[in-house]
């Protein structure tokens, strides 16, 4: 923290979003709720997925990553703030949780594009709710942010772990390919800045989209059990936007160097 910045001092209603902000973003693990809901045999399924189901998870992820971008793009609308449609994402996500569920691992892989996008649109929503301009560039790429904040990469270059570690690891990309589109628009999907960018959220993405997958495929899964893996996957992903956006909402009014440490303070602060 630098020395030379001037204390500023939290509203109480702040520093309570702040917390919950906190919980949200630091819950446990999807993994450890997909285990929870289906046993262990997830771990022994995910041992045995074969080596190429990684990499068509890995190509499929970075493609859904494209459409769900455009997807947000085109069908937010009205950018005035106003309550998210939580329950409505959930229900439609997990429709198609159950219609994946039913037809096996092999139809996860057509189901996924969908529940990306159903995603996706409902991190906006929540965006929305809590009063970021969704025409700006940068709070739609900030939507595609929050899906790296779940998972890890094989060879992840993220120093350090948590919340603002991500962050700081994305952060250059994400300037730089809101300056592409701004210029250039979204045409190129190959586009160098926002191809990188899709590369390193698509990387911790599809660790998060394989667990869920692998829990799709243990054996008793079935139609309900897979809508109701869709719908922790849905979940969890509203819980990280609703903290991501809470942390941004409060960066904009105290700046970011300031919130980062009340973010680590805020436990300790009396309430």
């Amino acid at each position: 923290m630098n020395p030379e910045v001037t204390e500023i001092e939290f509203s109480k209603s702040d520093l309570y979003d702040l917390r919950i902000a906190k919980s949200k973003l630091e819950k446990r693990g999807l993994m450890v709720q997909f285990s929870d809901l289906v046993g262990r045999p997830t771990q022994a399924v995910l041992k045995r997925l074969p080596k190429r189901w990684n990499a068509m998870i890995g190509r499929a992820t970075q493609a859904a990553l494209f459409k769900g971008l455009e997807f947000v793009i085109l069908t937010m609308g009205d950018t005035q703030p106003k309550a998210s449609s939580d329950r409505l994402h959930k229900v439609l996500v997990t429709t198609s949780g159950m219609i994946g569920g039913a037809a096996g691992l092999t139809s996860s892989l057509i189901e996924l594009p969908v529940s990306t996008c159903l995603v996706l649109r409902s991190i906006a929503d929540i965006a929305r709710s809590e009063g970021h301009d969704i025409a700006q560039l940068e709070v739609k790429l900030s939507c595609l942010e929050v899906l790296a904040l779940s998972g890890k990469s094989a060879n992840d270059e993220v120093p350090g772990e948590g919340y603002w570690a991500v962050r700081g690891f994305l952060g250059k990309s994400v300037s730089e390919a809101a300056a592409y589109i701004a210029e250039k628009g979204l045409a190129e999907e190959g586009a160098p800045p926002l191809a990188k960018l899709i590369a390193k959220i698509a990387a911790r993405f599809s660790t998060v989209v394989t667990e869920e997958m692998a829990a799709k495929a243990v054996p008793v899964v079935g139609a309900v059990a897979g809508g109701t893996i869709n719908l922790l996957f849905m979940q969890h992903f509203q819980s990280m936007a609703t903290g991501h956006f809470i942390v941004k909402r409060l960066e904009a009014k105290y700046g970011s160097e300031w919130v980062q440490r009340m973010y680590a303070e805020c436990d300790r602060v009396s309430r």
